[in-house]
């Protein structure tokens, strides 16, 4: 049993990681092809012609516990990146989109599709399923769609996340409202207990969140100081996994989903001095995982279902876009929202979600659907889905089309987005914070970076613009806007850590000028010789000040002192 299941993960890591060296050659989407190839290797393409004992065999995946629960996994790390980027201020600016727009895709989306399906002859109770199930989009695939060409933070990523969240959201009434539904096996409930039932299950998802949030509050944030004042990054890593992690759990034991706790996890953490180093360290866990949902989506598509009924499938796929694609345009649209943004937003939502295969499963395991019923709308999700690389591609095109001449979309403003031109402290103890006040008495705007976890807290409470971090890491350097800024300070004592710092900065971002405090000659000439466009030597400088007043005390004009000092600076 072990054996069976390391092949499969010998299988699926040599998969993904040939995959996205394929996809990053190509220069095309990561999405697209994890979906290939789980359409490739998995048990209903590869698996359908090689025998289970077969050496091709040993190259098949099929949908096992294990991968099910990475693939889950996948979506709440996605889910905890995303909330990193915002805070619960910004989350409260976004509620009109959010409850209003998404709220109101919801709910005309699944009306609309499910009035169809009850038109087509199926009973109402397998209809309204199916408009709820299919009115849902997918979270992993857009957002990552939307990641990878850097539009998260345009309009269009703005509006297409706000309605994706409160999707997220729908998903607890929409799985009560299934079981109610498969509950009517002895008197069906009136409309009335289904609304009452439904508003019920929103009110605890609701309080269960507030309680969530309120807790992450008080103890994430010293939870994270303790652990980052040892300065070890494993235990560091481990008290993030343990916060993203425990509060998927606690969200899913209040009958919400994995990834919304997730998010929240990540919402709380984007208060806190500890983002950037967050976000760096867990990157490649997003990744893999995420790669792992998708080869999943892959493995569910029965080619053998799709040959037996392709007309009948190939207009189920395109009937479910061109609806849902209409009517969030016509909502975009109405909501404010130029023709661009709304054209492209419809197309890159009009595929069904991964919270689709769940609500269709559970009808069916409840007879609220019939199996072939079952089996057709999950290929018609997993269709859309495996479609999605393509119809954001078309939404762009069209987008630029509608768009007026010579306006382009402007991107939203992002938490560190005003930054520019600015200077970058790395190292904030006694002599960065004296750079710091200088730079604030000429009102130059500065981030500083800092390992010490306990005086980053007290310089953050006292209102300074502080994160905890490893600069020697180019992508935190990057999350503080490194590319857009003026010059980076180094202020650090270590003379290895400074070192390391202006090497990978220098090589991370060639043109940013890096001046380094240093602690004699041969330190200044590492330091130079590692990237530093100037260095200022603090035994050196102290020295030549001290020279300076002990002039200025015996009698030597002020003019005269400091052109003497000014000559010393000049020899190396």
């Amino acid at each position: 049993m072990v054996a069976a299941e390391l092949r499969e993960v010998v299988v699926l890591l040599g998969a993904t990681g040939l995959v996205a060296l394929a996809c990053h050659r190509a220069r095309i989407s990561t999405v697209l092809g994890f979906l290939a190839v789980g359409l490739l290797i998995g048990p209903h393409g590869l698996g359908a012609l090689a025998p289970e004992g077969s050496w091709a065999g040993l190259l098949v995946l099929r949908q096992t516990e294990g991968m099910k629960l990475a693939a889950e996994l996948g979506v709440a790390f996605l889910l905890f990146m995303i909330g990193l980027e915002l805070s619960l201020e910004r989350l409260w600016r976004m509620r009109g989109l959010v409850f209003g727009l998404g709220g109101a895709q919801v709910g005309l989306t699944a009306a609309v599709i499910a009035a169809l399906a009850w038109g087509m002859g199926h009973a109402p109770a397998a209809a309204v399923v199916l408009g709820a199930g299919l009115a849902l989009s997918s979270t992993a695939i857009v957002v990552q769609l939307l990641a990878e060409r850097g539009r998260l933070g345009t309009p269009t990523g703005r509006a297409a996340f706000a309605v994706l969240l409160f999707q997220d959201l729908a998903v607890v009434p929409v799985l009560l409202l299934v079981g109610l539904l498969g509950a009517a096996g002895v008197a069906a409930p009136s409309g009335g207990e289904i609304a009452a039932d439904v508003l019920l299950a929103l009110g605890k998802a609701a309080l269960a969140i507030m309680l969530i949030v309120l807790a992450g509050r008080l103890v994430m944030r010293p939870l994270l100081r303790a652990v980052a004042a040892t300065e070890s990054r494993e235990a560091f890593l481990a008290a993030v996994l343990l916060a993203a992690i425990g509060t998927a759990i606690a969200t899913e034991a209040a009958g919400l989903s994995l990834a919304l706790g997730a998010f929240l996890a990540g919402v709380l953490l984007a208060e806190t001095e500890f983002r950037a180093q967050v976000a760096v360290d867990l990157e490649p866990f997003k990744g893999l995982l995420l790669g792992v949902f998708f080869v999943s989506v892959g493995l569910m598509i029965d080619l053998g279902a799709v040959a037996r009924a392709p007309l009948a499938l190939a207009g189920t796929v395109a009937g479910l876009v061109l609806v849902k694609a209409a009517l969030l345009y016509a909502l975009m649209r109405a909501w404010g929202e130029r023709r661009e943004v709304a054209a492209e937003a419809a197309l890159l939502l009009g595929q069904g979600g991964e919270f689709g295969f769940i609500v269709v499963a559970l009808a069916a395991s409840l007879a609220v659907l019939p199996p072939e019923t079952a089996q057709f709308a999950a290929i018609v999700v997993a269709l859309t889905m495996l479609a999605t690389p393509a119809l954001a591609g078309l939404g762009r095109r069209l987008g630029a089309r509608l768009a007026p001449p010579g306006q382009g979309e402007a991107p939203a403003p992002e938490a560190d987005e005003g930054l520019r031109d600015h200077v970058i402290i790395v190292g904030y103890g006694r002599v960065g914070r004296l750079v710091g006040e200088v730079l604030d008495g000429q009102r130059v705007p500065h981030v500083a970076l800092d390992r010490d976890a306990a005086r980053v807290a007290a310089l953050r409470r006292q209102g300074a613009a502080v994160w905890y971090g490893e600069a020697t890491q180019v992508e935190i350097l990057a999350r503080l806007g490194a590319a857009r800024a003026a010059l980076l300070v180094v202020t650090v004592n270590d003379a290895a850590q400074a070192r390391a710092l202006v090497a990978a900065a220098r090589q991370g971002f060639p043109r940013l000028p890096i001046l380094a405090r240093v602690r004699d000659e041969a330190h200044a000439r590492e330091l130079c010789a590692a990237g530093a466009s100037d260095v200022v030597p603090e035994v050196r400088e102290a020295a030549l000040l001290l020279g300076e007043a002990a002039l200025l005390r015996l009698g030597v004009p002020e003019e005269a002192a400091r052109a003497v000092v000014a000559e010393r600076r000049g020899v190396r």
